[in-house]
């Protein structure tokens, strides 16, 4: 593999300088600007950086992204094994074990030009064809960390002592297609959400200053909802993550029954999707995390030869159809694999099992 740099980049800031790198989030705490990737599963990296600048982000540079075939991406559940998924998790929910959980599958495919694949490059290419308000690159090949994200969900912000949360539950290509359920399913989520921030700010201090928005994205519409709260006296971003995390709209509710159903139905891990990715600035005690959602990463450890990975989902309540489900997923990947696929095209309705 050529080499490439230790690299964070969102929006138009720049890091690079690599000075440490850390599991602890207590470092968050500390100095210094740092680079966040947190895996669904728990994994977490923290790398701080010397060098921060405003940058305005490079055009993308034709041919510096080698992405796979469009017909080449595999998924973790083909289309019978994810709609059986939704009947079970209707079947949770029938026996009041669950009102909600987000059932997820990862697409794998074989990089073609592995020593060359640089993930800032990926970047750079969504960002030109799917803008996104959380698109960031997270480059650290030595610690396992090629992440390219075009998320439109922020997990947290902070500012000082106030956090905010933006859930995003509803999905359609237009407002038009947003349907009761949607409604219903952004709502659960959002209490979810404050009785996590809850856990973490002062008695009263969570508040709803939005909810169900809908915000426009390349290619479909969102419900969006703000939650926001203030950090109780000796609370820091050690407690809000063990307080938050994984986040409220990729698990369900409530919280604990959804990641069990969870593991009982999706057969690969979910890695740094659905996970946490973002900064934080731990001078000015700022920083900002997305969901990680419309996610990308590099696995060079896999079976056969490393790959690109990218996952995809759905919130399932007891209002979803099925196959309309397995359409969300769809509707969320198409646009971002044919994308980051070396000749983009029409993505398969139903990518090959693995």
């Amino acid at each position: 593999m050529r080499d490439l740099a230790p690299l964070a980049r969102f929006g138009g800031l720049v890091a690079t300088d690599l000075r440490d790198v850390t599991s602890d989030p207590a470092a968050l705490e500390s100095s210094g600007f740092w680079a966040v990737v947190a895996d669904f599963e728990g994994r977490l990296v923290c790398a701080r950086f010397g060098d921060v600048r405003r940058e305005r982000p490079p055009a993308p540079v034709t041919g510096a992204w080698r992405g796979p075939a469009a017909g080449d991406w595999t998924s973790s559940l083909d289309r019978a094994a994810y709609i059986a998924g939704v009947r079970r998790i209707r079947e949770h929910i029938a026996a009041g074990e669950v009102y909600q959980a987000n059932l997820c599958r990862v697409l794998s495919a074989r990089l073609p030009d592995p020593a060359a694949a640089d993930v800032d490059a990926l970047t750079m290419l969504l960002a030109r064809g799917n803008p996104a308000p959380y698109a960031g690159t997270v480059r650290l090949p030595a610690h396992g960390v090629e992440v390219a994200t075009a998320s439109p969900e922020l997990f947290l912000r902070r500012t000082g002592r106030t956090v905010e949360s933006g859930p995003i539950k509803g999905t359609g290509r237009t407002a038009d297609d947003l349907q009761d359920k949607d409604h219903a399913e952004n709502v659960m989520i959002v209490d979810l959400v404050r009785n996590d921030l809850g856990q973490v700010c002062a008695t009263g201090s969570v508040t709803v200053p939005a909810l169900c928005a809908v915000e426009e994205h390349p290619g479909l519409v969102h419900l969006v909802s703000t939650v926001r709260g203030e950090l109780a006296t000796g609370a820091g971003w050690p407690e809000l993550l063990a307080g938050t995390f994984p986040p409220g709209s990729v698990t369900g509710a409530p919280k604990s029954s959804a990641l069990r159903i969870i593991d009982a139905l999706e057969t690969a891990p979910r890695g740094p999707y659905c996970g946490g990715i973002g900064w934080v600035d731990a001078d000015r005690r700022t920083g900002e995390l997305a969901v990680g959602i419309r996610t990308f990463w590099i696995h060079r450890g896999a079976p056969g030869g490393p790959v690109l990975r990218f996952g995809t989902g759905a919130g399932i309540t007891w209002g979803s159809d099925p196959e309309r489900e397995w359409d969300e997923t769809e509707l969320k990947a198409s646009r971002l694999l044919a994308l980051a696929s070396s000749r983009p095209r029409r993505v398969s309705r139903q990518p090959r099992a693995v």
